[in-house]
């Protein structure tokens, strides 16, 4: 029976002498799930991502990609990636590094003949088939890139900063080309700084500072908090103290006249607004107002850069 988790890594460490690279890397990513890894710079993620695909050995700890121990030769060949600095071959044409990497795949001629055009076409470069990489603009070779990490069909994708120096164009490609990839249940392992396109993309993303898991939570789950903005006519202190029964960290704004607090969850909502109307209030506002995914990295992670 398919283990339904592409990735399970438990207490993955990586040392560098003395330096601790990577503290305790644990982790599950279902098949089929976009995952977004977030931490600051010097979090340790692309040191994690090395370790997953085998390309440093973990100090501790274990892992399994596809049901199978880190560095299995079968199973890279199920795997995709792209990685955040990448040096292509600029003396080859488009169509000719595709080639290069197909033959490298050990896929045949015809499919590799099949595949490539598909894939420059999927990443909007099918009229530069011809065109040396050296001629390429930087958004251009993160093209190539990712049509070269999906030439073998992967059922696991890694990318590392996948939209960095893409426009906004280039980010909807993206975006679209890694929801096709969940529709056809391959997972996606993604690290990008760009929060707003995570927060678009992915289905759960995980927190790392200083090498160590701090907390997963899903994008599609309705948060268990939820913060309010309240406006009501002629709000009094007594208020103030009979919305703390409902949530907490009641805050009044006397320049606009709004209250702020946090809900315990969406049900509280409805209540709420049905409380103020029986009690006699003007309600001219009630609004919720989620975190953003920049909000709770904020929270979770910290302000303090690691560098």
């Amino acid at each position: 029976m398919m283990n339904e988790f592409a990735i399970e890594a438990v207490g993955l460490q990586k040392q560098f002498g003395q330096k601790t690279a990577v503290a305790n890397l644990t982790l599950q990513v279902k098949r089929g799930e976009i995952f977004g890894f977030l931490g600051p710079n010097g979090a340790g993620k692309t040191t994690s991502i090395k370790m997953l695909l085998g390309l440093t050995t973990p100090t501790a700890g274990s892992a399994t990609l596809l049901d199978h121990p880190l560095g299995d030769r079968a199973t890279r060949a199920k795997i995709g990636f792209l990685p955040e600095h990448f040096r292509f071959h600029e003396w080859l044409k488009a169509a000719e590094f595709l080639d290069l990497h197909g033959r490298l795949h050990q896929m045949s001629t015809n499919h590799r003949k099949q595949a490539i055009p598909e894939l420059l076409a999927l990443v909007g470069l099918q009229d530069r088939a011809e065109t040396p990489l050296r001629a390429f603009s930087k958004g251009m070779l993160q093209r190539i890139g990712l049509a070269q990490a999906l030439l073998n069909d992967p059922e696991l994708v890694f990318l590392d900063e996948p939209t960095s120096g893409l426009d906004p164009l280039g980010r909807r490609l993206v975006r679209d080309v890694i929801s096709q990839l969940r529709q056809r249940g391959a997972a996606v392992f993604l690290n990008s700084h760009l929060l707003s396109e995570v927060e678009q993309t992915c289905d759960r993303v995980t927190f790392i500072r200083q090498g160590e898991v701090l907390e997963t939570v899903s994008l599609h789950e309705a948060p268990t908090a939820v913060p309010i903005v309240v406006r009501v006519g002629q709000p009094g202190p007594e208020l103030l103290a009979q919305l703390a029964e409902f949530g907490n960290e009641v805050q009044f704004d006397a320049g606009n006249g709004r209250i702020h607090l946090n809900l315990p969850n969406e049900v509280a909502i409805p209540q709420l607004a049905n409380w103020l109307i029986e009690q006699g209030y003007t309600l001219y506002e009630l609004t919720p107002q989620p975190l953003t995914l920049e909000e709770r990295f904020l929270q979770i992670i910290g302000t303090e850069s690691e560098g």
